[in-house]
């Protein structure tokens, strides 16, 4: 088996539907749809597989996988693999780095030689939309509705 696999350069249109269905079990759609963007405009970057498998808090499957074997496969016979998509951002707070799309082709490279960098398109969670409670709207606004200016904020 060759030591070092091949990359095309841009994901197959259908990584990214196979990232959007797999993040809609995570997010909701508007969320989803962000990050399914950010992810088709990202830069590409370059990770070895042992650093991505720590940072999405996974671990490497086993030779027998299905998936793993058809990968190691294609790279045998020279065929190029797509690069991973990937977010950035907790998904409550436990997991720095959620794969959208690539655990199969990550592990893939990991088994071949997990040093070996391989190109990932990287997009950012965005932030936690806060919302304010009903107490707190109510305690920002007078009497008569209007807003207080900031020196008259309740305590």
């Amino acid at each position: 088996m060759p030591n070092k696999e091949r990359w095309t350069v841009t994901p197959a249109p259908h990584d990214f539907e196979a990232a959007a269905d797999y993040l809609s079990l995570l997010f909701d759609e508007t969320t989803v749809r962000g990050v399914v963007g950010r992810l088709r405009t990202a830069t590409v970057t370059t990770k070895k597989a042992k650093d991505l498998l720590r940072a999405s808090c996974l671990g490497v499957l086993p030779l027998d996988d299905h998936e793993l074997v058809r990968d190691l496969k294609k790279v045998k016979r020279g065929e190029q693999l797509s690069p991973v998509l990937l977010v950035r951002g907790g998904v409550g707070g436990d997991r720095p780095l959620t794969i959208a799309d690539g655990y199969h082709r990550i592990c893939a490279s990991y088994h071949l030689d997990e040093d070996a960098d391989i190109p990932c398109w990287l997009a950012d969670l965005p932030p936690p939309v806060v919302h304010a409670s009903p107490q707190l709207a109510k305690r920002q606004t007078g009497t008569r509705g209007r807003r207080l200016a900031a020196r008259d904020q309740p305590a």
